[in-house]
């Protein structure tokens, strides 16, 4: 594969081409701990899934059995019911997960940006991982390379959500009456809505959907597709709408991150997610291709990136009834 030379127009309209080498390869060790980080993150979501999904009834029939304590929690742990859940939840979203990331990833490799694969990130609460990401270490440097890379994961990841979706939702439980308390209610994205009440058209008369732990792994692999598509700095959003306004996106970056805030009264997480686009930054950093006019052939992409953050997108995920 030879190299590859990128046209940017200067802001005086000379016309500048810049060489992008080859890629290096990925060393072994580099592939084994992305290798490791994966089956680490797999083992995480696999557990917390198990737990979440299935643990209340196994736990009184081992306790009933005198386990205690640590003995309880590792046959808890390694039962195959708790496995089978844990499963249900962790092999859909590792999917999604890693469909997201390699989306960014293969976009990288076909515009020549050095970039590394992904790295799943473990921890042992919450849904079992906190993500994951890829490191670009070349710089974006035209608005094709901007819209490619931004959007080539939420896509990637929300194809592979749509089946996902459809079987969880196909597998789950509809309800009548809700326990009394001590519960979580999700917000439904428009797609999650439509979908579910296709399926199961007794939701419109005010029953309720039981989600099958497949199911919440497509709730979640929606979630992250809305985040990551929110317009601001670097996030996948933020390329894409610097990409399609340009200068623009400067004007309406800031009055957005206004709406993120107001949406936090609804849900707390939005500030969380108002104070990373701070840390990163609000506006998108400056490209050099800033002045190219935008691809005609890429404008579906950007029409596409936003109609699928609007199908993600809900006010208010999660809520918490006492």
């Amino acid at each position: 594969m030879a190299d590859q030379h990128v046209e940017i127009l200067a802001p005086d309209g000379a016309l500048l081409r810049v060489l992008r080498p080859q890629p290096p390869r990925h060393s072994p060790g580099r592939l084994l701990l992305h290798l490791a980080l994966f089956l680490a993150t797999l083992a995480t979501t696999s557990t917390v899934g198990g737990l979440m999904f299935a643990s209340s009834e196994v736990e009184l029939r081992l306790a009933s059995k005198g386990f205690s304590g640590f003995s309880l929690f590792w046959r808890l742990i390694t039962d195959r019911e708790v496995l089978t859940a844990g499963l249900a939840f962790s092999l859909p979203l590792m999917a999604i997960l890693l469909a997201h990331e390699m989306g960014h990833y293969v976009a990288c490799r076909r515009h020549y940006l050095d970039a590394t694969l992904p790295f799943f990130i473990p921890v042992p609460f919450g849904i079992g991982t906190m993500g994951a990401f890829i490191r670009i270490r070349s710089p974006l440097m035209t608005k094709r390379e901007l819209v490619d890379v931004g959007a080539s994961g939420p896509i990637a990841g929300f194809v592979l959500t749509l089946p996902v979706l459809v079987w969880g939702i196909l597998q789950s439980q509809v309800v009548h009456e809700l326990p009394k308390g001590g519960y979580l209610v999700f917000g439904e994205p428009i797609l999650f809505k439509l979908l579910s009440r296709m399926i199961y058209p007794e939701l419109a008369q005010g029953a309720d959907l039981l989600l099958h732990p497949t199911a919440y792994a497509a709730w979640i692999g929606l979630l992250v597709t809305a985040l990551n598509l929110l317009p601001f700095g670097q996030l996948d959003g933020g390329h894409i709408t610097y990409a399609a306004l340009g200068r623009i996106h400067r004007l309406v970056a800031w009055p957005l991150l206004v709406v993120l805030v107001l949406l936090g009264f609804k849900w707390t997480g939005w500030w969380v997610w108002a104070m990373v686009a701070l840390v990163m930054g609000v506006r998108h950093p400056w490209v050099p291709g800033e002045d190219d006019p935008f691809p005609e052939d890429r404008r579906w992409v950007v029409v596409a990136s936003w109609v699928i953050f609007l199908l993600s997108f809900t006010p208010e995920p999660i809520k918490v009834v006492p």
